[in-house]
């Protein structure tokens, strides 16, 4: 990284909410950045705006909600970090449309979630959850009655992404066999096969397992129809997002002894907090595993989430890089170079502003070592190294393009 930064990193100001693993401190400190304020737990109202008012970097996790009201309040921040996978908690369009990326940590918990989901697997196919409860009632129910092995079962996948595919090569190490749907070909791993259709899939399937993110066309993608397409006696899990299951049509299944178990961690309606109640059609049924969405909950995975999301803010601040981030073009920069000055430059994708950029450029007589440029429908971001310290009267300039929406000096 640069020496010289425009900004000395310890008047960047690092706001992190909701127990953020000390990982992320650590890290930035490490690194310089120096000034870091920690919250226990999520911020709402004015709260949320006064921990925000003189933020440049701020970390969340999944309960605080960056609305526009929010984001347009903080009008230092530079970036935002979610320390977790998902990045529905924050309005993507506001953040883009200021010029503020987001990052989140979308491989990190993939070994957590998955082991979980073969834990659950177990505990389904011999009804363990079942017999502890009765054990901690006193009641002695000792029986190989609807009790299986999980070799020689067929686990169907639906999304075999990161996790989906870390989930088959552990089922396969179990002696089972895996078939997956995705809407995408992918080379599977191991013997796993693709089908095509996902009625097929839930037709084959003595346990199905979804790993799909939340997005229009996942809306109750497991419907009362699709739950009568299992096999009688089926298991359902689901670890990926609340709302893709419908869970009221999941109760009746059970209710109805058309499906043998499920295991939930996710909800379509989830407490806020650990003191508020939690309520679903799910509670009480048989063999049903309910977990509070603690899929990648465990040290490790919260230890490489807060090392991973904080080394791409830093990265962006102290580089300009943007790979990772959700809302924003995906730029990889190389380090600084000897001499060199480095500009970036956030603007709408219009037509005649790259060669705005150029002309302000070439009116400073710097000369240019290299330039980045990457651009999504809505965003155009270009990254340039000149020759010579880059003057105010050239930053102003930059500013002065119609369509910027954020110049600024790296070092």
């Amino acid at each position: 990284m640069p020496e010289r930064l425009s900004f000395p990193r310890e008047r960047i100001h690092i706001v992190l909410l909701e127990s953020i693993h000390a990982s992320a401190t650590a890290s930035f400190e490490r690194a310089g950045y120096t000034h870091v304020t920690t919250h226990p737990k999520a911020l709402d109202g004015e709260e949320l705006k006064e921990a925000l008012s003189d933020a440049h970097f701020v970390g969340i996790r999944s309960r605080t909600k960056l609305t526009q009201e929010m984001i347009e309040a903080a009008k230092k921040l530079v970036a935002v970090g979610c320390y977790c996978i998902g990045t529905n908690q924050v309005d993507l369009n506001t953040t883009a449309k200021r010029g503020i990326p987001v990052f989140n940590a979308p491989h990190s918990n993939t070994r957590s979630v998955a082991e979980m989901v073969l834990a659950e697997c177990i505990f389904l196919v011999r009804g363990l959850f079942d017999k502890s409860l009765a054990a901690h009632a006193g009641k002695w129910t000792k029986s190989a009655t609807n009790s299986y092995e999980l070799r020689g079962k067929t686990l169907g996948i639906i999304g075999y992404g990161h996790i989906g595919s870390q989930v088959s090569i552990l089922a396969e190490a179990f002696g089972m066999q895996v078939i997956y749907h995705d809407l995408e070909p992918k080379l599977s791993m191991g013997n796993a096969r693709q089908l095509e259709s996902l009625e097929e899939l839930l037709g084959q399937s003595d346990l199905v397992t979804l790993h799909v993110p939340q997005d229009p066309t996942t809306q109750h993608l497991i419907n009362r129809e699709r739950l009568k397409q299992m096999k009688p006696g089926a298991m359902l899990l689901n670890a990926s997002r609340g709302t893709v299951v419908d869970v009221d049509a999941l109760a009746e299944a059970i209710k109805g002894g058309h499906l043998g178990g499920a295991a939930i961690d996710v909800f379509p309606t989830e407490p806020g907090s650990n003191h508020e109640q939690f309520a679903s059609p799910l509670r009480g049924l048989p063999n049903v595993i309910l977990t509070p969405h603690i899929g990648g909950s465990t040290q490790e995975a919260q230890a490489n989430i807060g090392i991973e999301v904080t080394n791409k803010l830093m990265s962006y601040s102290d580089l300009g890089r943007t790979i990772g981030a959700v809302n924003f073009p995906n730029i990889s920069l190389p380090p600084s170079r000897e001499g060199a000055h480095r500009l970036l430059h956030i603007h709408e994708n219009r037509a005649g502003v790259l060669g705005a950029i150029n002309r302000a450029i070439a009116s400073a007589e710097a000369n240019v070592l290299g330039q980045y440029l990457g651009t999504n429908v809505d965003l155009g971001y270009v990254v340039m190294d000149v020759d010579r310290a880059s003057s105010p009267e050239l930053l102003s300039a930059l500013k002065q393009i119609d369509g910027t929406i954020r110049a600024r000096v790296v070092f």
